[in-house]
């Protein structure tokens, strides 16, 4: 437990103020978790619902839990009565389960829209033409338990710099873009997730305010 505690002590002190940090605990063991928690990390990031409800239940209550892998519809419900924020929404028929089961639970769950800007085709979210769609129809403005924070994205896994920071500046100008065009009024709409473990300081650089951030924390995953 200690390199955990070494190393996301290290990781928050570069972090500039505004910039928030997910620890991304997925696959790792309850004491990982706990070793960051004693250093004040309090946002962890998970994908596996099964394994998240163990942790939910397991761990002190006033962790912000995010849910940050692809979302199918169906595990919406086991979810939604605990999860703080959603990460990585990728069509409107997920955002409506979103907000249909949060009703039933009578709470409201943040989400970000999730960009597909990199060049692999096996990255999931909305192109920006797709993405404007969605938010010109209005819909989602309807939907009174689930609100839209902000935008997330990953950038292409390569190592081209070059290519990395092109992909996180689009995302930051859509995110302009969005933002005056449908949530110039809302102060909440202000999330910009992009940077993990390999990229976070690019993103930094390109104007993020949330990176995900799991190998560099807590070492090789733990199946």
């Amino acid at each position: 437990m200690y390199p955990v505690r070494e190393s996301i002590r290290q990781i928050l002190s570069e972090l500039p103020e505004g910039v928030k940090l997910v620890a991304v605990s997925k696959f790792h063991p309850n004491e990982y978790i706990e070793a960051a928690y004693q250093e004040g990390q309090r946002v962890f990031g998970e994908s596996r619902e099964q394994e998240l409800a163990k942790k939910v239940v397991s761990l002190p209550q006033d962790i912000e839990w995010h849910f940050i892998g692809h979302l199918q519809t169906n595990k919406v419900k086991y979810i939604v009565p605990y999860i703080s924020m959603i990460e990585a929404v990728d069509s409107l028929k997920l955002l409506k389960e979103i907000n249909k089961q949060a009703e039933k639970c009578n709470r409201d769950v943040d989400v970000l829209l999730e960009l597909h800007l990199a060049k692999e085709e096996t990255k999931s979210g909305f192109d920006l033409d797709e993405c404007r769609a969605l938010l010109e129809s209005g819909e989602w403005r309807q939907l009174t338990h689930v609100h839209i924070r902000g935008l997330m994205m990953m950038a292409s896994f390569v190592d081209d710099e070059k290519q990395i920071r092109e992909e996180m500046m689009q995302a930051s100008d859509f995110f302009d873009e969005v933002k005056e065009k449908y949530f110039h009024d809302d102060p909440l709409f202000c999330e910009r997730s992009w940077g993990m473990s390999h990229d976070y300081q690019i993103a930094i650089e390109c104007h993020s305010t949330m990176v995900r951030i799991g190998t560099s924390i807590f070492g090789p995953r733990v199946y």
